[in-house]
């Protein structure tokens, strides 16, 4: 079976499809953002498509365990969409995800262009997993100021 160059699908994708979203910016000027599983950013591009592109990354939450997981696809499997993705799963302080995020993308040679994007997603994911400290607020402990009789 003979695959599409990625030029060809984004020409084919890229006035419309059913992930994009249109958006009313300053005065008559509209943002484009995707929806697209593999896309980084969000944004309606070529180099952050996962549709047009044979590589890609995407940086997603991993569920009830408080995981980020990596997911980057395999070139050969291009025409079998359940095992087309690479995944793994990292639990580790924010640091060495951000350096295995950082050895698997940029220093693998796989998409070195996606690094910061990837690194950004990476933040802001890890961001999101951060559970808020409920309990007892404290209280102030500067003294209460009375008027006292003169």
């Amino acid at each position: 079976m003979a695959t599409v160059p990625g030029p060809l699908i984004w020409e084919i994708v890229k006035k419309n499809n059913s992930f994009l979203v249109k958006e009313f910016g300053n005065g008559t000027a509209s943002v484009r953002f995707s929806k697209e599983s593999n896309n980084l950013y969000n944004v309606h591009s070529f180099k952050h498509s996962g549709l047009a592109n044979t590589k890609t990354v995407s940086i997603q939450t991993g569920g009830k365990d408080l995981s980020v997981v990596l997911a980057t696809s395999k070139t050969k499997k291009q025409n079998k969409p359940a095992s087309s993705l690479h995944k793994s799963v990292m639990k580790k302080e924010f640091r060495r995800m951000s350096k295995a995020v950082v050895n698997q993308v940029a220093d693998n040679h796989y998409r070195p262009d996606l690094k910061g994007a990837a690194l950004a997603r990476l933040s802001a994911v890890h961001k999101s997993l951060k559970v808020a400290k409920s309990g007892v607020k404290k209280r102030n402990r500067q003294g209460v100021k009375t008027r006292g009789r003169k």
